[in-house]
């Protein structure tokens, strides 16, 4: 069975060689924005501000912001429902997102999704879904569209390590292999399934993206601290998506520093603070890269404390827009859910639909 992954002495590929000084920066940029736009959420989730569930990124920002880094204009991305990441890696702005999370009418959903429901079609990233595994055959689906109309594009579909004992998730996989599709799985494992660790949570011999060899698919397993290793293994993927049209399986290992949820409230039960204090301290990605752009002398310590300066102001100024911002209008509360029915087409005249019954 073929897989991508790499021996230690194999030479990597050299898809950061290409990254400008510039480009370094707004990498590390994203990560440090995404940090304080999520400290900042939670915050004010904590404060009653917002309603639902909040699902932190918090320490696996250099897998969404060095896989999104790698996608051009004929590449899709997908996610579960810890999104906020990929969110703001595919250029969401702040505000529209946090507007969001407030439940208001500028919000990106229009306040009626949520923190799970970010969603983007301009920038063809399709979701944010809370139906755990609910995402990877809409991936496969994309990535479908994508070699119908012949498009040399590829779709990134992102689950978690839980998401993989999905049923609905093996039917992906052996329809994207059945089919040739350019779609890459994306597993970011995190450790826990909710709050059950991976071992006791799912069956397996050396690794979750072994499980592709059921499927005759390709795969690699690797961590998610280090930016450029994200870029370089699954830059590989990608290409193999785009140019040979064939699906791989990706396991990035990661770690998340809260809960499942804010709600989460055995977080620190089931992960001792010795465990959390190990990862912040030694495998924290924005410490990681930023400490690697040093090294290059692309920045120093001051930009980088500049940098992270200005990622809380943006954040604390979208809870500004977010809290000045109207909430959706009753009347609203049918709209957006039937695209026939809003555009007034003749099949959104046909049949009887839930709220005019």
């Amino acid at each position: 069975m073929e897989t991508l992954l790499q021996s230690p002495g194999q030479a990597r590929p050299t898809i950061n060689d290409k990254l400008t000084k510039e480009d370094k920066i707004r990498l590390l940029r994203d990560m440090y924005r995404i940090r304080r736009f999520e400290q900042t959420s939670l915050k004010y989730y904590n404060l009653g501000r917002m309603g639902g569930f909040l699902h932190l990124y918090s320490g696996q920002e250099a897998v969404a912001v060095g896989t999104v880094s790698l996608l051009g204009p004929d590449d899709h991305l997908i996610t579960a429902y810890r999104d906020h990441g990929h969110a703001i890696a595919v250029g969401m702005t702040m505000p529209e997102c946090m507007a969001e999370l407030f439940g208001k009418a500028t919000g990106c959903s229009k306040g009626k999704g949520g923190s799970m429901h970010l969603f983007a079609p301009d920038k063809r990233y399709w979701g944010g879904h809370g139906i755990v595994g609910g995402q990877t055959p809409l991936g496969a689906g994309i990535a479908y569209a994508l070699k119908y109309k012949r498009i040399p594009g590829c779709c990134l579909c992102y689950l978690g390590d839980g998401a993989i004992n999905q049923g609905v998730f093996h039917e992906s996989l052996n329809l994207a292999s059945l089919f040739s599709l350019p779609v890459v799985y994306i597993i970011e494992d995190n450790g826990y399934s909710m709050g059950t660790s991976l071992k006791r949570s799912s069956a397996y011999k050396t690794c979750l993206a072994e499980r592709a060899e059921a499927y005759n698919m390709a795969w690699d397993v690797f961590l998610g601290e280090d930016l450029y290793e994200v870029r370089e293994r699954t830059n590989v993927a990608i290409e193999r998506a785009r140019k040979e049209c064939q699906p791989t399986l990706l396991e990035i290992q990661t770690y998340r520093y809260y809960g499942h949820s804010v709600a989460d409230a055995n977080a620190k039960k089931y992960r001792t603070a010795e465990e959390i204090e190990e990862y912040k301290n030694n495998h924290d990605p924005l410490q990681l890269f930023g400490k690697r752009l040093l090294e290059e002398e692309v920045l120093t310590e001051a930009q980088i404390g500049e940098i992270d300066r200005a990622s809380k102001e943006e954040a604390n100024a979208a809870v500004k827009f977010a809290e000045e911002s109207p909430f959706p209008k009753e009347g609203d509360i049918t709209a957006d859910v039937y695209w026939e029915v809003d555009n007034q087409t003749e099949a959104g005249k046909q049949g009887t639909y839930f709220f005019n019954t």
